[in-house]
């Protein structure tokens, strides 16, 4: 794997870690609990997270086999990422959830199985990362729902930022 990507790649695990450890004393019925009609419980916004980095991948892993036909990033995409990760940072900020993870969202009911989900979703997307030629990490193979195309650099500094996004939610839910 490019150095550029292990870096980041490591930050998301680290986080990912961190996170199940914040959840690993719940009970499901605490894990699946809403604290009022129509927010989510910390099962269901682990889930979305789950659901939007698996669709992420799937999506990159098509892209590849057409890498050669992709252009390289530039300052447009550093531009858009770095404003996008702003956003994510803003908890006043809302943003819905795309149709396609909304609807393709499983909800996974226990910490094993969100464990286990998570890791295999990781497990996908190293492979993936392992597999990219160091010459072709800058090419468009990630499309963001708002941002557009940006490179596979962008792809998991996105991953990390809608993590960072979640997490207050998920902690105001512990208490």
């Amino acid at each position: 794997m490019h150095p550029s990507l292990q870096r980041v790649f490591d930050e998301l695990e680290a986080q990912r870690i961190q996170t199940l450890q914040m959840i690993s004393h719940l009970t499901e019925d605490h894990l699946n609990r809403r604290r009022k009609e129509g927010k989510w419980s910390i099962a269901e916004i682990l889930s979305h997270i789950i659901t939007a980095e698996r669709l992420s991948v799937q999506y990159i892993n098509k892209k590849l086999n057409g890498i050669d036909q992709t252009r390289n990033s530039g300052w447009w995409e550093e531009f858009k990422i770095s404003l996008l990760s702003i956003t994510q940072r803003f908890p006043g900020l809302r943003f819905r959830a795309p149709k396609p993870v909304v609807d393709k969202t499983v909800i996974y009911k226990t910490t094993s199985q969100l464990e286990a989900e998570w890791t295999q979703v990781r497990k996908e997307l190293r492979d993936i990362l392992d597999g990219i030629p160091h010459e072709k990490i800058n090419r468009l193979i990630y499309r963001h729902v708002i941002a557009g195309y940006l490179n596979t650099r962008h792809a998991l500094i996105f991953f990390r930022e809608h993590l960072i996004h979640h997490i207050p939610q998920i902690r105001r839910l512990l208490h």
